[in-house]
């Protein structure tokens, strides 16, 4: 049986914390969908079409991930809607902190209300991941620190290009 699972999220850009749950994720899911949010109420330094590019980069070209087994889209929908576009069954989300809950647990109990049948994970990346943060690559790349123990070279070389 082909179990799909579903990782949404903004990911500019994605972080070897990321990473580290999509492997996760691989270990109960046989396809993962890496869906990359393009919510016009935040601002990002990269587009959405970049977003995904970086990923598939990132996951396909730096890690050698299957094809087979991640696909990456960008949406615009519910993620519930998205998750039965996909007949996808589980939701995943990663927990850095405590305070990371608290958002998480809410957004997993309206996703509940709007569809049952749809389950949330939610997931640790390796402790030495879980500081790692979007944000924080952004700022650090911006002040011109190293950020290659945070982000893979597709990463490194498009924030290069973009700042």
């Amino acid at each position: 049986m082909n179990k799909v699972g579903i990782y949404p999220g903004t990911f500019d850009p994605i972080t070897f914390g990321h990473i580290d749950i999509i492997k996760r994720t691989l270990k109960i899911v046989n396809q993962l969908i890496v869906a990359v949010s393009n919510d016009n109420a935040k601002e990002y330094l990269f587009s959405e079409d970049e977003r995904v590019s970086i990923i598939e980069d990132s996951l396909f070209k730096d890690l050698n991930f299957k094809r087979q087994s991640v696909k990456v889209v960008s949406f615009n929908i519910l993620t519930t809607s998205l998750c039965r576009k996909y007949r996808a069954t589980t939701l995943f989300r990663g927990l850095r902190a405590a305070s990371d809950f608290e958002y998480e647990f809410q957004l997993a109990g309206m996703n509940r209300k709007l569809d049952k049948n749809i389950e949330t994970v939610f997931l640790m990346a390796d402790v030495d991941k879980q500081v790692i943060s979007s944000k924080f690559v952004k700022e650090i790349a911006k002040l011109n620190g190293k950020i290659d123990n945070f982000v893979t070279t597709s990463v490194v070389r498009a924030i290069k290009n973009k700042l």
